[in-house]
């Protein structure tokens, strides 16, 4: 079953903390490393997919128009 965005988050905050510890030896920082990397990248796929999804329906000239919705 895949993890939700939080859970990826909580697991990628834990490995940031063991790195910061520093009791790691070299081996297991770099695959501690390695494994942040790849959840980072599953987060940043998740926003970019919820950010596709959340545009706004903007009715113009009897036409509906999509747009993107920015928080800024």
């Amino acid at each position: 079953m895949k993890k939700s965005f939080e859970e990826q988050m909580e697991d990628l905050e834990k490995i940031v903390q063991e790195l910061e510890k520093g009791d790691l030896n070299l081996d297991d920082s770099v695959a501690k490393f390695e494994e942040g990397i790849k959840i980072s990248k599953e987060c940043n796929k998740i926003l970019e997919e919820a950010e596709k999804k959340i545009t706004i329906l903007v009715e113009k000239d009897e036409e509906i128009k999509e747009e993107k919705f920015d928080l800024e």
